[in-house]
């Protein structure tokens, strides 16, 4: 029984063509004397909305009279009865006509511009006899699904007899129903009898849940088939109209599904005809999906008697018949509840396309762009994620006036750039749980609704920002961010998140400000400095690029700001990346090697410096004491050990030149006196090899009263005396000259040695 009663539900959904962009019914039904209401959909553009629409009846050879047509034009025909009615708000016109009869039955078109130009739709028009006598035939109308009871008089003298119904067939009259309790299996469970009292002429039967099946002539009798009373009933039912829908590709739509009370204790369904046999359900209640409609699909319930589907993202293949309804199983049955569904797509959309999919590395963002209507710049704009529930369910994270999602706070934001129909959403420090799907809403038209795909892959954000930065409330705060060449035409920002907006601060220049930025491009670095920090600048700061006013990828760093406690050093610290390296630790460096090479002080700070700017992740610069104390221990190290050497050295220039006047008593040349005394070089050996500091008590008295007796003393040491033992060697005064050489430098190696030993414990 279930594949007939698809099949009588397909009878209700006409082939509909695709061709033009105009929709409408493709079939409208009425009974003589009633009226019809028909709408047509078109594209909504600004040439449609102002050009002419019409109304107009198919002749034998293909052309179209006009009946009616926005212009004001009305045919003699229609004078009085009709008019046409243009809706630009919902890109709708509409047709009323009053007083049908037969002669309206035919093929019609309502289309737009010229008649002959093809923007228009089919529509066809059957006005059937309505109910009352026709002959000796009462005529009955009924909706299908729907309930109709049809009463048989009878005289008086035959109230007693047996009262029965049947229909006539190809085969006969084949009885339905009767008074003794017979039922045909085809109204099995549907068909009543209802006889009144003795005292009435006439009784009932009451066909319920009218199937296509059941419209016929039908015979009421009373008493036996060939010689019992009889009166003829013509039963006509009546195809329900579906509800049309019209949705714009990429664009959205909403089934509202009212079934009534029947329908409170029931799951609830939509399915698509997809043949004669079968209803497809899309989504239910009881938690079942098409997977085709996976992350683009809602289920509301309203109340116990109606509820909507909400599907956006709409494909051309999404264009068809649909049923919503309601039954235990959530699936459609013979004699459920229904409601017949006929979605357009419109393929000429005004939505523009955006990505369906984005991707996102772990750690890293994502911008989405969102669609809107361009003269809905004021709506309220929110982002929504999509959960696998039951009737699937959007929780909102973000809106345009301000609110956040506790969990998403400084991670997502919702910015109204670029503007003219497009807004963006922000979502960073990406994680594998941020996968899925989610909303662009507006409170505006729900036509322009869109979902995106969030995919979270393996990779590493392009920038490169501190983990975690604190500083002290009154100090000069860094922040830099390092970013790929590919970034450099990129406008380049940071700004401060609040669950407003995130602020973008202003540049060098622009203004009095605590917080600037400025950027270093041949370090491809944009640092953010505050001076002096306070505590009001604490919480989450994002860099970020932009191409115009396109957003694109962002790094967030949260902020920590303690107040200074009184006689405490600096405690200002940047959680960095492994393999990164503070700016302090690369002065240690220098100071080891300057120890070495003291030449290498300023080359080498500037490298080692640039050099921590180059890791993985960015270093802070929090300030400025820091280098301060750095410096200060590199000159200490320094100087102290070239002090030492110059002392040493100024000890072994006057021993040299004592050694060379070392057999002189005493030696008066002009105003320059020295005293001698030649015992004290018993030894010559032990002066050169033994401590070269005892050179300091050869030197008695000297005085120094004038320029040229420098020069006169030092002429005068190069006179060499013979000793007066001649079997006694001695040495040469160069000899001895090249041993208190020796001395020296050996004793400056083991002081530079030993120096460099300290400080390596230090």
């Amino acid at each position: 029984m279930r594949p007939l009663f698809l099949a009588c539900l397909l009878a209700v959904f006409p082939v509909v063509s695709t061709k033009s962009p105009i929709f409408g019914p493709q079939e409208v039904n009425i009974v003589e004397g009633g009226s019809a209401s028909i709408t047509c959909y078109y594209p909504a553009t600004s040439v449609n909305r102002h050009t002419r629409k019409y109304w107009c009846r198919q002749g034998a050879k293909g052309r179209c009279t006009t009946l009616i047509s926005s212009d004001g034009y009305v045919s003699k025909d229609y004078e009085g009865r009709a008019n046409i009615t243009n809706f630009p708000d919902s890109s709708t016109f509409v047709m009323n006509i009053d007083h049908l009869t037969q002669n309206d039955s035919g093929r019609y078109k309502c289309g737009l511009g010229i008649n002959s130009r093809g923007l228009s739709f089919d529509v066809s028009l059957d006005v059937s006899k309505g109910p009352g006598p026709l002959g000796d035939t009462e005529v009955y109308t009924a909706d299908l699904g729907g309930t109709v009871t049809i009463n048989c008089p009878f005289k008086p003298e035959n109230s007693e007899k047996k009262k029965s119904v049947c229909k006539k067939t190809d085969k006969g009259c084949v009885t339905v129903i009767d008074s003794t309790g017979e039922v045909n299996s085809d109204y099995g469970g549907r068909i009543e009898l209802e006889i009144m009292g003795t005292d009435q002429l006439t009784f009932s039967f009451i066909i319920k849940q009218v199937q296509l099946s059941d419209a016929g002539r039908y015979v009421c009798q009373i008493g036996e088939d060939t010689i019992g009373e009889k009166s003829n009933v013509d039963l006509q039912v009546l195809k329900p109209e579906p509800n049309l829908l019209y949705g714009d590709l990429r664009g959205s739509v909403i089934f509202d599904c009212a079934l009534g009370s029947d329908v409170e204790n029931m799951a609830k369904f939509l399915c698509r005809m997809s043949n004669e046999e079968a209803c497809d359900v899309v989504i239910n209640t009881l938690g079942k999906k098409d997977r085709s409609f996976e992350g683009r699909i809602l289920l509301i319930p309203k109340n116990k008697r109606s509820f909507s589907v909400h599907i956006t993202n709409l494909r051309k293949e999404d264009a068809g018949n649909y049923l919503c309804g309601a039954h235990s199983d959530g699936e459609p049955q013979k004699g459920s509840p229904i409601q017949a569904w006929q979605l357009f797509v419109n393929e000429e959309t005004v939505i523009p396309p955006s990505p369906s999919v984005v991707k996102g590395v772990v750690g890293g963002s994502v911008a989405v762009f969102c669609p809107y209507k361009p003269k809905e710049t004021n709506s309220l704009k929110y982002w929504c994620r999509w959960e696998d529930t039951q009737n699937g369910l959007c929780r909102s994270l973000v809106e345009s006036d301000g609110g956040v999602t506790e969990q998403y706070e400084g991670r997502l934001a919702l910015h109204e750039e670029p503007g003219n129909g497009t807004y963006t959403v922000i979502l960073n420090q990406l994680t594998a749980n941020d996968a899925g799907f989610y909303w662009c809403l507006t409170n505006g038209d729900t036509h322009w609704r869109s979902m995106v795909k969030l995919q979270v892959v393996e990779g590493e954000p392009s920038l490169k920002v501190p983990n975690n930065v604190t500083a002290l409330v009154g100090e000069t705060l860094k922040l830099p961010c390092h970013f790929p060449c590919k970034y450099y035409s990129y406008e380049k920002y940071w700004c401060k998140w609040s669950n407003k907006d995130c602020k973008i601060l202003p540049s060098q220049g622009e203004g009095p400000s605590d917080a600037f930025v400025n950027c270093d491009q041949n370090s491809q670095i944009v640092s953010l400095s505050l001076d002096p920090i306070s505590k009001e600048d604490e919480g989450w700061y994002w860099c970020g690029v932009k191409n115009g006013l396109r957003y694109g990828e962002t790094m967030a760093v949260y902020v920590a700001v303690k107040e200074k406690v009184k006689g405490s050093q600096d405690v200002s610290q940047v959680n960095a990346a492994p393999g990164e390296e503070a700016v302090e630790s690369n002065v240690r460096k220098v100071e080891s090697k300057v120890v070495q090479n003291p030449r290498l002080l300023v080359d080498n700070v500037a490298v080692e410096t640039g050099d921590a700017a180059g890791g993985n992740r960015a270093s802070v610069d929090t300030s400025s004491s820091a280098g301060q104390s750095g410096t200060s221990k590199v000159l200490l190290s320094t100087l102290v050990p070239l002090g030492l050497v110059l002392a040493v050295g100024a000890v072994v220039v006057a021993v040299l030149r004592a050694r060379h006047r070392k057999n002189v008593d005493r030696i008066s040349i002009r105003s320059y006196r020295t005293d001698i005394s030649m015992s004290d070089f018993e030894n010559s050996r032990d002066f050169g090899a033994n401590d070269n500091m005892g050179a300091s008590q050869v030197i008695q008295e000297t005085t120094l009263e004038g320029h040229d007796e420098c020069s006169a003393a030092t002429t005068t040491t190069e006179k060499t005396m013979e000793s007066e033992e001649p079997k006694k060697a001695k040495r040469s005064s160069k000899e001895e000259a090249d041993m208190a050489y020796t001395a020296f430098l050996l004793q400056t190696n083991n002081m530079a040695a030993d120096v460099q030993e300290g400080h390596g414990e230090a």
